[in-house]
């Protein structure tokens, strides 16, 4: 049986699906026809139902439920690991109000701009650009402030760029919970046995990832060209975890509190249908 499996070329997930996709774990007879894509690339076919398993943001998966149900396996959770706002040190924008902001966001459906609706109501002037192309956008002065992601946060210093705040942060003092970033989910209308059999093996793969963490690099440096070993390696130390092991309570329960809090304030609303595989 063959899968299209869906993910980003970015360190995190290439780390998490190298074993896999190229078999250096027993697949137990599943194939993978693998689709990268930036991330609010994945999300928009996740909401078309696109491919069997995908990556996406959680925010995009509170829209997706329909069709995809999420696994325990694969997702990118934890603190101190969240979006970051951040300006170009000559625009004082601090002078305006935030009302006022020009943002560019790394996708409408990315956790990113869920996060940032809930700590800045008022922006409202948005443009989604591909996430690497912010700071670029920054320093040439196009926007009053930038959503960055990813590897960007290792980076946006080095070229002048300021902080206004760490989303994780915000996060972290409204919820007191880890920040659910991006999770991996399969398609519901697959057999339950065939969903336990691909979480089961993306757990694998994890696992082989974590005892052997020089196998997956030529994968990841093969889609990280532009990018220096230090940031790759940063990059998948924050973002790859316990959690990607499994979600666990915590990390269920982390998700669970942010669906709920998202319907509360009205950002998004999603019937309360199973949210994981059990």
């Amino acid at each position: 049986m063959t899968l299209t499996l869906a993910y980003s070329p970015c360190p995190n997930d290439c780390f998490i699906f190298d074993a896999l996709v190229h078999k250096k774990i027993d697949t137990e007879g599943l194939e993978f026809e693998v689709q990268l894509g930036d991330v609010e690339t994945l999300n928009r076919q996740a909401l078309s139902a696109g491919p069997d398993i995908t990556k996406l943001s959680f925010h995009a998966y509170a829209h997706a439920l329909d069709n995809y149900i999420l696994l325990r396996a694969g997702s990118a959770l934890g603190f101190n690991c969240g979006p970051l706002l951040i300006k170009s040190n000559n625009r004082a924008i601090e002078q305006k109000n935030p009302s006022e902001w020009h943002v560019a966001i790394p996708g409408k459906l990315t956790t990113a701009n869920f996060l940032l609706s809930l700590a800045y109501p008022a922006i409202k002037n948005k443009t989604e650009l591909v996430f690497n192309e912010i700071e670029e956008a920054l320093l040439q002065n196009k926007f009053d402030a930038g959503l960055i992601i990813h590897e960007s946060r290792f980076t946006y210093q080095e070229k002048g760029l300021k902080k206004i705040l760490d989303l994780g942060e915000f996060w972290d003092s409204l919820i007191h919970a880890p920040i659910p970033l991006g999770g991996i989910v399969i398609k519901r209308s697959l057999p339950n046995d065939i969903q336990q059999k691909v979480n089961r093996l993306i757990r694998k793969s994890v696992e082989f990832a974590f005892n052997n963490p020089e196998e997956p690099m030529p994968y990841v440096r093969a889609h990280a060209q532009e990018m220096s070993e230090a940031v790759m390696r940063q990059h998948i130390e924050l973002y790859v975890n316990a959690f990607s092991l499994d979600l666990g309570e915590k990390g269920i329960e982390a998700v669970k509190l942010m669906f709920n809090k998202a319907t509360e304030l009205g950002i998004f609303s999603f019937d309360k249908q199973k949210l994981i595989i059990d």
